[in-house]
């Protein structure tokens, strides 16, 4: 296989050490070095010198957890280029299975140019995807400590959830915040519901009236004050969230690229409000060169359906898990999305829906999506809704191949036949 890097290193990250392996072709001949360092900062400045020493010109190491983080800070102000590979590419190429020959084998593969770089962002972006990320994860742990309050009442044959929508909401936390100070009177506590709420002073009473123990009291008052804990997290977590994007605009000399101005860009599109589209630039970053095409783009995020075809029958080809933090969010917006309507991605989904099922048409609505935030960040364009009735604007040939489709679905035989020929 034809050499395209002469001196190259591949490195084995762990969370205690790192084996390194340099690959140097001499006269033709390979020599390589192999040597084991420290991943504490001492050990990755003397690996940084160690490279520079045998002046490597690319250096790959495998994505593993997060061990690969701190290598590539320290790594990345060495004068060689950096590359991080996915574990899963590496996987597939044949090779032996130990720590020395894993660090071998990058090499090899590096030096052969076999290996593909994975998107690594900048400082600031990491940091604003590690904060957002951290605020997901409480947000999901907030709505479980909700769901411990509602059980604690279940527990309590008390139904606030039958007659109030929120039961963490204005009525209900009076409710509930009463109930700890020990009130269990049904009448006194229905009189605490906001006059909006539209259930009966008798519904009231009736899911309000159960048996209420000091054990219930106390597990009520658990939740709920882990409950406000995570809330205060996340609040903090959008005030630093607000004062690094001030921040990163502030590094940029260009109004009209910047990460507020990007954000509010994205919420042009139906579904996409301003979390979401700070989510959405933060995973995908603001520079779309990187992505030849929108469909690497969908490929990285993993919408984009596998090929699976053997003699001539296709087999199932799910999505992989590509990005799941983008991925799940993009979903959200694509159901935020399909609820708008006479839009395209409504009839989009209308139309996958009855071939495919609602779980595959809304993947398909968000590749659809993320194809459009392609464009708009590449171009800086405002998104322009195609309409519901784009489907009905194509040619009456495709019109017709549809129709065609459906007939012979249904088992009929169909022979098309113009009006020009027929006459």
């Amino acid at each position: 296989m034809d050499i395209v890097h002469e001196r190259v290193a591949g490195l084995d990250v762990h969370q205690k050490s790192i084996l390194a392996c340099v690959r140097v072709v001499v006269d033709g001949k390979v020599h390589r070095e192999v040597r084991t360092f420290d991943t504490t900062t001492a050990g990755l400045e003397a690996l940084l010198a160690w490279l520079r020493e045998m002046r490597c010109s690319h250096v790959a190491m495998e994505a593993t957890g997060v061990y690969w983080r701190p290598v590539w800070s320290i790594l990345s102000d060495g004068d060689f280029e950096l590359i991080v590979a996915n574990a899963a590419h590496i996987k597939n190429v044949p090779g032996r299975k130990t720590d020395t020959n894993d660090a071998t084998w990058i090499a090899d593969l590096l030096a052969c140019g076999l290996i593909k770089a994975s998107f690594v962002p900048d400082e600031r972006f990491q940091e604003l995807r590690a904060l957002l990320r951290t605020r997901k994860q409480l947000t999901n742990e907030q709505t479980r400590h909700a769901q411990r309050v509602h059980k604690t009442l279940e527990a309590a044959n008390i139904k606030l959830a039958s007659v109030i929508s929120d039961i963490l909401g204005v009525s209900g936390r009076r409710m509930i915040e009463a109930m700890i100070e020990g009130q269990r009177n049904p009448c006194k506590l229905a009189d605490l519901a906001d006059g909006r709420i539209k259930a009966s002073r008798k519904a009231l009473y009736d899911a309000l009236h159960g048996r209420l123990t000091d054990h219930h009291r106390f597990m009520l008052r658990l939740h709920l004050g882990q409950y406000d804990t995570t809330a205060a997290a996340i609040e903090a977590i959008d005030q630093e969230v607000d004062a690094l994007v001030d921040q990163m605009d502030a590094e940029v000399e260009d109004a009209g690229a910047t990460f507020r101005s990007l954000t509010y860009l994205l919420c042009t599109i139906p579904g996409v409000g301003r979390l979401a589209a700070t989510v959405i630039l933060a995973e995908i970053g603001r520079d779309m060169s990187r992505f030849p095409s929108a469909g690497h783009l969908l490929a990285w995020a993993g919408l984009c359906p596998s090929q699976n075809e053997s003699a001539g029958r296709k087999k199932s080809s799910r999505l992989r898990k590509g990005a799941p933090w983008l991925k799940t969010m993009l979903v959200q917006c694509a159901w935020a999305a399909v609820k708008k309507k006479d839009s395209y991605y409504k009839a989009r989904f209308n139309r996958l829906k009855v071939r495919h099922g609602a779980k595959s048409a809304i993947c398909a609505v968000a590749a659809s999506m993320l194809t459009a935030i392609y464009h708009m960040l590449k171009n800086g364009t405002v998104h322009h809704d195609l309409g519901a009735g784009h489907f009905d604007r194509r040619t009456n040939a495709v019109k017709a191949k549809r129709l065609v489709d459906q007939l012979k679905h249904l088992g009929y035989k169909v022979d098309l036949q113009s009006v020009d020929q027929a006459a």
